[in-house]
């Protein structure tokens, strides 16, 4: 796996993206919160870093994603940046930075992109915040869109079901993906509908659209490193995939590290100067 890409060690950009889905390659994502993590994922060959706000849930254990700062989110954005070479690194922008006004949201990309060094930062929403996503692109930042399952809006919604079940809500995605890729975003992450919409709005768009619990019929897919990882195990959406079982591992390893120490078996005399 970690070959199939090693031919083409070039940057991707967002242009690379869109020749992507241009040719029918499926874009990998996945998000990493540190840098050492991201050395792994961009090795690994891994197309799209997301710094995503998802940390306020995996590194600092909140319920929600509200409770992250764009300081915080700078600190891993930039630690991230850090660690990568080839993939493109984009950063959510957290709750509160761009929803009040677009001059608000326009000063605070342009410190996140200054500090950060990311390629591409990311937003959720759309006609409600469509006049902040074309300031911040007229900025000359590139704009991920979000939309579906926006957990950023939890408290309106009241549950993490699946979104645009009804045809309003559906219609409204959909107008509101167009919206995103007339204001010139590169890219739309969809999250948590049916399988059948996303497959409609990627085709209908000229612009990737990454999916997350959203079928296959989509341009990519994203999904949180640890919960791919397995070092999560209380969360199994039916979406997600586990690709190791790491909270065996590192349980069993640790177990074995302290029984160690313990029967001063740790460190031997080859461990020590």
């Amino acid at each position: 796996m970690a070959g199939y890409l090693s031919s083409d060690n070039r940057k991707v950009t967002t242009h690379r993206l869109i020749e992507m889905k241009q040719r029918g390659e499926k874009i990998s994502m996945l998000t990493s919160y540190d840098y050492t993590t991201a050395q792994i994922v961009d090795g690994a060959g891994v197309d799209v870093i997301l710094v995503g706000d998802s940390a306020s849930n995996v590194v600092a254990g909140n319920i929600t994603t509200l409770p992250i700062t764009l300081e915080q989110m700078i600190f891993l954005g930039k630690a991230v940046v850090r660690g990568v070479k080839r993939a493109l690194v984009v950063v959510d922008m957290p709750f509160g930075t761009y929803q009040a006004s677009a001059y608000e949201a326009v000063t605070n990309a342009i410190q996140m992109m200054k500090i950060t060094h990311a390629d591409a930062l990311k937003l959720e929403g759309g006609e409600e915040v469509i006049e902040s996503v074309k300031k911040i692109i007229a900025s000359g930042i590139p704009v991920m869109g979000h939309l579906g399952l926006m957990p950023q809006s939890i408290n309106k919604y009241g549950t993490y079901a699946v979104r645009a079940k009804g045809d309003d809500e559906a219609e409204k995605l959909i107008r509101d993906a167009k919206l995103l890729e007339e204001a010139g975003c590169f890219a739309i992450v969809i999250e948590k509908v049916p399988a059948a919409l996303a497959e409609r709005v990627a085709k209908e768009l000229t612009i990737p659209v990454i999916g997350i619990g959203a079928g296959g019929g989509v341009d990519g897919q994203v999904l949180v490193v640890a919960d791919m990882l397995g070092m999560t195990n209380g969360f199994s959406p039916r979406f997600l995939r586990r690709y190791a079982d790491l909270h065996s591992v590192m349980t069993s390893a640790i177990s074995q590290y302290v029984e160690d120490v313990k029967n001063c078996d740790f460190p031997n005399e080859k461990e020590q100067y």
